[in-house]
């Protein structure tokens, strides 16, 4: 399977997945979560697009560890989203960091297992191209989060009463 055809397969599942999951809850800002996600899985297609055109195609052998290689999305598709199992905005990024981290995860498994030069070339930069997204979505969650993760007043001298007074994320 051609590593192109199979990058842009992913990010237009994953599209589809995140509008899919947006379309499936009924709080204002998870929609706006995932539909910003699938527009950015959007943009990973045109990229991947771009790189396709620049690339002389006619020397690249298809890669047989594609080939046996899930997709990830694909597999979500078929089954029912787990919006409803997402309470909040930082679940929904963190919901958003694990698919990331699963996409990433399907081309590792396919560059260790490949054995064209040319083609683990390109798997490295789709590997790339996933962990700047994944990396997106842990800056926003932890720029979100960062109330629950720190004391502005030093009045509170104990962390468990902290909990009284904020968003318990922990428990």
């Amino acid at each position: 399977m051609n590593v192109f055809e199979f990058a842009m397969k992913m990010e237009t599942d994953a599209e589809a997945y995140y509008k899919k999951l947006a379309e499936e809850t009924n709080v204002e800002g998870i929609r706006n979560i995932f539909l910003d996600l699938a527009a950015d899985e959007k943009k990973h297609y045109q990229i991947f697009e771009a790189m396709k055109a620049r690339t002389d195609l006619s020397a690249m052998e298809d890669s047989k560890a594609l080939e046996s290689a899930k997709n990830a999305f694909e597999k979500l598709l078929g089954q029912r989203p787990a919006a409803g199992e997402i309470k909040g905005d930082l679940d929904a990024y963190q919901h958003a960091m694990k698919m990331e981290a699963e996409g990433a995860r399907v081309y590792e498994e396919a560059l260790a297992r490949e054995t064209n030069p040319e083609v683990q070339n390109l798997l490295k930069r789709v590997i790339a191209e996933e962990q700047k997204h994944f990396n997106i979505i842990q800056n926003v969650y932890d720029f979100v989060n960062a109330p629950n993760e720190f004391l502005a007043w030093r009045e509170f001298s104990n962390v468990e009463e902290f909990r009284n007074f904020g968003r318990d994320v922990g428990a």
